[in-house]
């Protein structure tokens, strides 16, 4: 039985300011962690959207043992929520043991109790930090293990793959790397986003991504002479370079410019020291599931979980929930 002294020095409570370095380095050092963990990522949702944090440490004296970023959502698509996170594909708790683990999810769900959330949502990268049981399968993610044999990397794509990036290669394509003017970025992503039905994200938050995360985003451009014709926005983080954001301009399908802009980030990522690249999130069955899949990669299940706080059922947030169909249909159409 723990002490009286080991009790009081073992707690959950709510991140501090003077919690961010060593919570950054945890997150760092853990190997489920992610840049969606990184102070960061809270800095960014906070400035860009003004959704209230609501980070949990557990705590053995002056030091972490776990960490559970949340943030309080409140609005009329999806009611109230605390998410881990918002607008991240992963998140969920990061912790030293399932002990610890335990000890934020019930923090995490007290808290919810006394918000009177509807629901808390955690979207786990890996099966292994789950808490409870993973009852959400809507996403998939997938990877790549690269290395710096450019010769390799094209001889092992799947055939039809592979003719579609030599066609890229042979048009008059150049890129630019370390973008600092997101403009160009954020007018090809939106107009993308608009035409799929999905609201774009405000400039602002790309800026403040920029601002935050300094050298670990990279936005790049690809160019057909000078028109901006693909875009995308990656992280860079530890060993992995993962694509976030990526659009490319329709009118161009034919040359192939999102392929050539994928081919370039796996070579690059290479031959610049990292060993896996991730593709990131995708519903089953969509475009970008497709074009994914078809990259050698490996594919795996996204465990997110839902805990039910004020609701009976799980949420539905579907494009074929009749709820949001009206309102995809009418955003796409807009000037």
């Amino acid at each position: 039985m723990a002490s009286a002294g080991t009790a009081r020095a073992r707690c959950v409570r709510r991140l501090r300011s003077a919690d961010f370095q060593a919570w950054d380095e945890f997150a760092l050092k853990h190997r489920y962690g992610s840049p969606f963990h990184l102070i960061s990522w809270k800095k960014t949702i906070e400035e860009t959207f003004r959704y209230r944090p609501a980070y949990l440490a557990a705590m053995e004296g002056d030091r972490i043992q776990g960490i559970l970023p949340l943030f309080y959502v409140r609005n009329p698509v999806i009611g109230k929520a605390l998410i881990s996170t918002p607008f991240a594909v992963y998140g969920g708790v990061l912790a030293e043991s399932p002990a610890v683990a335990r000890r934020l999810y019930e923090r995490a769900k007290r808290l919810g109790t006394k918000l009177s959330v509807d629901y808390i949502e955690l979207r786990n990268a890996f099966a292994e930090q789950c808490v409870g049981e993973p009852n959400v399968s809507r996403y998939v993610t997938f990877v790549q293990q690269v290395g710096p044999d450019e010769e390799s990397l094209l001889a092992e794509l799947p055939k039809k793959t592979r003719n579609t990036v030599r066609k890229s290669l042979k048009q008059p394509f150049t890129i630019e790397y370390r973008v600092t003017d997101p403009a160009n970025f954020d007018r090809v992503h939106s107009r993308n986003m608009r035409r799929l039905g999905t609201p774009s994200f405000p400039r602002k938050y790309f800026e403040r991504l920029q601002a935050n995360f300094g050298h670990m985003v990279d936005i790049r451009e690809v160019r057909l002479g000078c028109e901006v014709v693909a875009v995308s926005l990656s992280f860079l983080f530890r060993d992995q370079m993962h694509t976030y954001h990526a659009a490319a301009d329709t009118r161009y399908n034919a040359m192939a410019p999102n392929t050539f802009l994928y081919y370039d980030h796996l070579r690059w990522a290479g031959q610049n020291g990292y060993k896996l690249f991730d593709f990131g999130r995708s519903k089953r069955d969509t475009g970008p599931f497709e074009f994914k899949k078809h990259w050698n990669t490996s594919m795996r299940e996204l465990p997110y979980e839902i805990v039910l706080i004020r609701r009976k059922a799980l949420p539905n947030f579907s494009p074929a929930n009749p709820r949001f169909r009206l309102a995809i249909r009418m955003w796409s159409r807009l000037p």
